[in-house]
């Protein structure tokens, strides 16, 4: 709507104020010429527009009725082929029957009937249509006409009663206010738009207006004049303008309840113009939560990366801090191992107490476990950086199996522990050899020290058509959920020390699946307290995989 302000109808319509000359042009006398009552006021332009509406609208149905028998002989010759296939092979009486059930399946066919080929209309039908259906002859079908014309009729009604909408609005009076015909025809017109529609004269009288205007506007039933709906709307919220341009005026009028309208004002011509209202309440809540969805994105993602950057800077600075530790201790470490070695063949003199060679074979192998966990670190954060590349070659899963069977055979006999290999799966995986024996090495390792005496160790390989799983199954003392998920994570022994005998810093399982995903891989974990702990890692296979089918 247009404020009494700033609108460019102000309080004569649209044009006002803007020196424009007045169409109606006064005798010399200053009386303005009346039309004669016995003659319509018919301009040469009114009867153009007239003739051009009908033309249309003739041409519209001409059309409609064409394409619309032209869409229902084309649905028939779908379902006239489809009926004939069926018909093909059964007896005449068989497909009379069908022919009969097929107006029941087929709501567009009204009847469906078989005719020999002499007694087939050679005209073509308007609302039916011949299809070869042999050895039966032909078979002809027929749409149900009613719908088809009343659906034509209801669109021919509309094409035309808008030809009349815009024969009488191009037949209006050239007067301020129609006369009372020509308000009922407009209101009558008005009624059947689904928006809400007004249409205002040149001075803001309200000619018409439909039941959507003053319910979306929620205006009384009594007379009213453009300047009190503009003020009657001004009250209960703001407007927005969207677009001001010569012809037409489009506001957003946004109100306390937080509805939303969409306003449209078209000049009609001589001053008056036209109001059309429209709720677009949903939709400019859809597309604020939809604006807020994506703002919230965008948030989202943007702090995303950021703790992504954060979060790899982190790992990174990680790394080379172990990488450099590691390198800086490794030298001293070197120099404390030579040294206690020299002094344990005492090269240079007896020490003199017996006891001082007790010592120095203690600090010998307390700095060769230091040295090893170390380098154990050092390792981690190679692969974890990957500074560490892999090698890529055909390695028989297989060989790595009973390579880490002869490793730590003796050391199981010793534990009282059986260790059994699995029958052989026969894979090939592309990998690094030294690699995946290490990646073995270090569960079996860990199987050995958690299993107490008389238990199982067991090394299985299955192989599928897009990789093999390999498991190493031991019946040891198992782990918690708790315990478990704390293994994703290096030093997962928090409460080991380089002190205590036989246990590093944690390390061999994060070594393990660092390898299982540089290699392509996958490490799981599945334990129970008190029935032992299975590790499966999924690899892929090779290229020129010699696969057996376990």
């Amino acid at each position: 709507m247009r404020s009494a302000e700033a609108s460019g109808a102000s309080v004569t319509g649209f044009g006002a104020g803007k020196g424009k000359a007045d169409t109606r042009r006064q005798s010399s006398s200053g009386i303005a010429p009346v039309a004669h009552p016995s003659r319509p006021g018919f301009s040469p332009i009114t009867v153009a527009v007239a003739l051009t509406a009908l033309l249309s609208a003739t041409l519209f149905v001409i059309y409609d009725a064409a394409r619309t028998f032209d869409d229902a002989r084309r649905e028939l010759a779908v379902i006239g082929t489809a009926l004939a296939s069926e018909i093909a092979e059964l007896t005449p009486e068989e497909a009379s029957a069908a022919l009969e059930a097929s107006s029941r399946r087929f709501i567009t066919v009204a009847r469906a009937s078989l005719l020999t080929a002499e007694a087939a209309p050679v005209a073509p039908m308007l609302a039916g249509l011949i299809v070869p259906a042999e050895p039966h002859g032909v078979l002809a079908l027929e749409t149900e006409q009613g719908q088809t014309w009343t659906g034509i009729l209801q669109r021919g009604g509309a094409a035309f009663a808008l030809a009349g909408l815009l024969t009488l609005l191009a037949s209006r009076r050239r007067t301020d206010m129609p006369d009372l015909m020509q308000r009922h025809n407009f209101s009558t017109l008005a009624s059947a738009i689904p928006l809400g529609v007004a249409c205002w004269t040149k001075a803001g009288k309200l000619i018409v207006c439909n039941d959507q205007y003053r319910s979306r506007l929620q205006l009384g039933g009594g007379a009213m004049t453009y300047q009190d709906a503009v003020k009657r709307l001004s009250m209960g919220g703001y407007m927005k303008l969207l677009n001001d341009d010569d012809g037409s005026r489009v506001l957003e009028l946004h109100r306390e309840d937080g509805s939303c309208l969409l306003i449209e004002e078209r000049p009609l011509g001589h001053g008056a113009f036209m109001t059309l209202v429209s709720d677009v309440t949903e939709a400019r809540r859809a597309d604020t939560m939809l604006h807020a969805i994506r703002q919230e994105q965008r948030l989202l993602a943007r702090r995303y990366h950021e703790e992504k950057l954060k979060a790899e800077a982190a790992s990174r600075s990680k790394t080379n801090f172990l990488a450099h530790l590691s390198h800086d201790i490794r030298t001293p470490l070197n120099h404390i191992i030579g040294f206690a070695e020299l002094m344990r063949h005492q090269t240079y003199g007896p020490l003199g107490d017996a006891r001082y060679a007790d010592y120095v074979q203690s600090i010998k192998t307390s700095g060769e476990h230091l040295l090893a966990s170390f380098a154990t670190i050092l390792d981690l954060a190679e692969l974890e950086s990957g500074q560490k590349a892999l090698r890529s070659e055909p390695v028989a899963v297989d060989e790595v199996l009973d390579s880490v069977l002869q490793r730590f055979r003796a050391q199981a006999t010793r534990a009282g522990l059986r260790f059994v290999l699995d029958q052989p799966c026969g894979a090939v995986v592309l990998g690094d050899r030294l690699g995946l024996v290490r990646m073995v090495g270090n569960i079996v390792e860990n199987a050995l020290r958690f299993t107490p005496g008389g238990g199982r160790i067991t090394l299985a390989a299955f192989a599928a058509r897009d990789g093999v799983v390999i498991e190493i199954t031991d019946t040891g003392i198992g782990m918690n959920e708790e315990r478990l998920a704390s293994l994703s994570q290096p030093f997962a022994l928090g409460d080991a020390t380089f002190t205590r005998e036989g246990v590093g810093p944690g390390l061999g399982i994060s070594i393990s699946r660092a390898i299982a995903e540089l290699s392509g891989g996958h490490l799981a974990i599945d334990s129970s307290p008190t029935l032992g702990t299975t590790v499966a890692i999924s690899l892929p296979l090779g290229a020129e995989s010699t696969r057996v089918a376990a």
